[in-house]
């Protein structure tokens, strides 16, 4: 069950297994995920993913001077090392069921399944719902994606001082402003989502996200194979299907997002990954979603393959710029149990050749992560989930339990605003529930992400933000929502949250998708783009 609180209200909703994975179909039955404009790439902060005039190695982020190692955010100055962050909230392969947890300022949002609209090219073959064929024949890499419940926690920030140091002056719009803090090689707000490639040519977009989300390999066979087994397709790693070699899926991604286009130009984009395996180790453990997460990982033999899966996810992305939101929902409920120190997990144990030396505990795990992922993928930037479902009534102690996670060593925050449409949650049917903002709603979520950004330093990115719009009629991939023409008119209060990057996708198979808005949101990110688009701050 994903717990969440959505108009104020707590609810839980059961995620059904579904196909795609934030929009599997796009591009290929495989998730998409996130990209970085060329403009971007290559300019002086190539590999600074936050950063004033700054230097950073290894893709680390700084701000004001400072220098950073291990990819950590610096700012005014100082250096930093090491590494932690996890999030949570993904697509099932294979189709399992998922659930998760965790609150979103004004929802949450899960990815669906079924199928969706749209249609492209993915790695493994197969024909996509919208037309597309796959490269390499048989079946289309990607698994199923939770199908119900609300996504992996969200919240909203507020007050404080910024991530570049001192407190921000006031909003910036769209229209060209210049900044000196920069992520991902940008200085302005960054716009992505899940989509087919069609989409993604249609617009300048920045990013595209996907989720890696299945039980982790059972042996260390399925790293070393030349080629899948048929057995092995509900294993993420096989998703490709058995004419590829083990990791397909990631490499093929990561390759195809680089030769993006728009207008016939090359624009490179970022692919963002969400690894959400927790999730399933929690199954494994046999206490399910949230429960199981927390006991899962203080069993050996269950983190040590999970320490496996996730050095091997690593390994694949290699040298690649990605992406990278650990574990949503994971870290709400180690806050649950009180603090992170006292939380036990079996780091040292289960990796003692990267983390030998981590603290045995839940936040011993975030660092360990962390450090991981500079150590074999050291061009990747990592985001720590936001999972505060108390996020309402206490973002202050959310943020300072993020510290107590060290949060502080990872690039960036990343947070969701609702698992739906508020359309498909007005329907008696499901909950009859008022998830549509109004200015104060927004103004509480911005408030909760200004929070958490000023107290942990870093910059925040938005993800799976429902895509629907108000000229949708409530029906099958039609629902409506306000969140995409909010977020596009108000790119001032966006940046003064220091929110990095709006990602919008569909959370569930149900709900409205960039293939059937009717052209909203791609028409809205071309008139943002020729604006200038909003400095970061």
């Amino acid at each position: 069950m994903r717990r969440r609180f959505a108009g104020g209200r707590l609810m839980s909703v059961r995620r059904s297994g579904i196909v795609l994975v934030a929009l599997l179909l796009a591009s290929g039955g495989v998730v998409a995920i996130l990209g970085v404009p060329a403009a971007s790439i290559g300019s002086d902060s190539t590999d600074t993913p936050f950063a004033s005039d700054a230097t950073s190695t290894s893709g680390v982020s700084t701000a004001d001077g400072g220098t950073s190692a291990g990819g950590a955010f610096t700012a005014d100055g100082g250096t930093t090392a090491g590494g932690v962050s996890t999030a949570d909230g993904g697509t099932t392969p294979g189709g399992g069921t998922t659930a998760g947890g965790g609150s979103t300022p004004g929802g949450g949002a899960t990815p669906g399944g079924g199928t969706t609209a749209g249609g492209t090219t993915t790695p493994g073959g197969g024909t996509t719902p919208g037309g597309g064929t796959t490269p390499g024949g048989g079946t289309s890499p990607g698994g199923s994606t939770p199908g119900g419940g609300t996504t992996p926690g969200g919240s909203t920030p507020g007050g404080g001082t910024t991530p570049g140091g001192g407190t921000s002056p006031g909003g910036s719009t769209p229209g060209g402003g210049s900044s000196t803090i920069r992520f991902m090689g940008s200085d302005t707000v960054l716009i992505g989502g899940a989509m087919s490639d069609a989409s993604a040519t249609a617009a300048p977009f920045d990013v595209r996200y996907a989720y890696v989300h299945s039980p982790p390999a059972p042996s260390s066979a399925y790293y070393t194979a030349s080629l899948c087994q048929g057995a092995w397709t509900n294993w993420w790693g096989c998703w490709a299907g058995s004419t590829t070699p083990p990791g397909y899926y990631v490499t093929w991604w990561d390759d195809h997002v680089a030769q993006a286009t728009f207008q016939g130009s090359p624009r490179p984009q970022t692919m963002l990954w969400t690894w959400y395996s927790l999730r399933d180790l929690g199954d494994l453990a046999g206490s399910g979603d949230g429960p199981g997460e927390v006991v899962a990982i203080n069993r050996l033999d269950l983190l040590t393959r999970y320490m496996d899966d996730y050095r091997f996810f690593l390994q694949k992305i290699g040298t690649s710029r990605d992406m990278i939101d650990l574990e949503p929902d994971f870290w709400g409920y180690v806050r649950s149990l009180g603090n992170p120190h006292q939380v036990p997990a079996q780091v040292s144990g289960a990796n003692p050749t990267d983390c030998g030396s981590q603290e045995d505990s839940a936040a011993g795990l975030a660092s360990c992560l962390i450090s991981m992922a500079r150590k074999y993928a050291p061009n990747t930037t990592v985001g720590m989930h936001l999972s505060c479902f108390d996020w309402q009534t206490n973002a202050q102690g959310c943020g300072e339990d993020y510290l107590d996670l060290g949060a502080t060593n990872a690039d960036f925050l990343i947070g969701d605003v609702s698992d739906r449409d508020a359309g498909w949650y007005a329907l008696p049917a499901h909950g009859g529930y008022d998830a549509f903002w109004t200015d104060q709603k927004a103004g509480a979520a911005l408030a909760f992400y200004r929070t958490m950004t000023e107290t942990v330093g870093k910059p925040l990115v938005l993800w799976q933000i429902p895509v629907g719009n108000m000229a949708q009629n409530n029906t099958l991939n039609h629902y409506q929502d306000d969140k995409v023409d909010w977020f596009f008119s108000h790119m001032n209060q966006v940046a003064d949250a220091h929110i990095a990057a709006l990602l919008f996708g569909a959370g569930h198979q149900e709900q409205t998708a960039i293939e059937t808005d009717g052209g909203n949101l791609i028409s809205k990110t071309i008139a943002y783009h020729n604006s200038g688009g909003a400095a970061l701050k």
